[in-house]
C-alpha cells in the first residue's frame, strides 16, 4: 500500500466548511496531522472575540478586537476552552457584524501567508477567505442532521444543559450563518460533500484523503512524491 506524501516547499490549501458540530473541527485535526499541515480553526477566532466582548463589554467593540487581534498568538487560542453555550449563543450574532469578519479575515491571512501547507476550517473558508490569493487546492463541505449533532455539542458539553437546549442553539446558529448577509455559509461549487451522520471517523478521513491525493496528482505530477507505509 502506497501512501502519498508532500514535498515542504509545495503549497496545499485545504477549506474546511460546514454546519455547527458537523465534525468539520475534527476532520480538519486528523487531515493536518495526516498531511503535516498547519491548521487554522477560524471558529475559535469568533469564539476568542466573544469571549472578550462578554468579559470586558467595551464602548467600541471594533477598535477593541482591532487592538485585541494586531499582534495574537493563534497557538495561545488553541489552548482555551471556548466551547460554554453562552459563547455559542453570542457567537453567531457577532460574527453577522461586516467589520468584525474583516478584523477576523485579515489575522487569517497572515496565518494563511506564513503557511503553505494549511488546512481551514470555519464557514466560509471556500468562499471567502481560500477563494482567491491564494485559492484552495480542495474544499470540503460538512453536514449532519440536527439530532446527531446536537448529540455531540452535548456531550461536549458534559451534558450540564438541557439537549432540547442545545438542539435550538444549534439550529439557531446555522439558521445565522446560512442568512446572515456578508460571507453566509454556503458550499461551494466543487466541494466534496462530506456526511459525519453516515461516516466514522475512519471512512471520512479515507474519503477526504482520497480527494486530496487526486487534486495533488493532477497539480503537481512528479513533484507530489509517494512512498511506502
Amino acid at each position: 500500500m502506497v501512501k502519498l506524501s508532500l514535498n515542504n516547499f509545495l503549497p496545499l490549501r485545504i477549506a474546511c466548511d460546514g454546519e455547527s458540530s458537523s465534525g468539520k473541527s475534527t476532520a480538519a485535526r486528523l487531515i493536518s496531522k495526516k498531511y503535516k499541515l498547519f491548521c487554522m480553526n477560524s471558529g475559535l477566532l469568533f469564539r476568542y472575540a466573544s469571549v472578550l466582548v462578554i468579559k470586558h463589554k467595551p464602548k467600541n467593540t471594533i477598535l477593541f478586537l482591532k487592538k485585541k487581534f494586531k499582534n495574537l498568538n493563534y497557538k495561545n487560542i488553541t489552548q482555551l476552552n471556548l466551547h460554554s453555550q453562552e459563547i455559542s449563543n453570542h457567537v453567531g450574532f457577532l460574527a453577522k457584524k461586516k467589520k468584525i469578519r474583516q478584523i477576523i479575515r485579515i489575522f487569517q491571512k497572515k496565518i494563511i501567508k506564513k503557511n503553505i501547507q494549511i488546512c481551514c476550517e470555519g464557514r466560509d473558508q471556500a468562499s471567502t477567505i481560500l477563494r482567491k490569493n491564494p485559492r484552495y487546492d480542495v474544499a470540503f463541505y460538512f453536514t449532519c442532521n440536527l439530532n446527531t449533532a446536537s448529540l455531540r455539542r452535548w456531550n461536549d458539553l458534559k451534558k450540564k444543559i438541557p439537549l432540547e437546549e442545545v438542539k435550538k442553539s444549534l439550529k439557531m446558529r446555522t439558521l445565522l450563518d446560512k442568512k446572515r448577509r456578508h460571507n453566509p455559509l454556503k458550499r461551494v461549487a466543487d466541494a466534496v460533500l462530506i456526511r459525519t451522520d453516515i461516516l466514522n471517523k475512519k471512512a471520512m478521513v479515507a474519503k477526504m484523503s482520497k480527494e486530496i491525493d487526486r487534486k495533488l496528482l493532477l497539480k503537481y505530477g512528479r513533484n507530489f512524491k509517494a512512498r511506502k507505509k
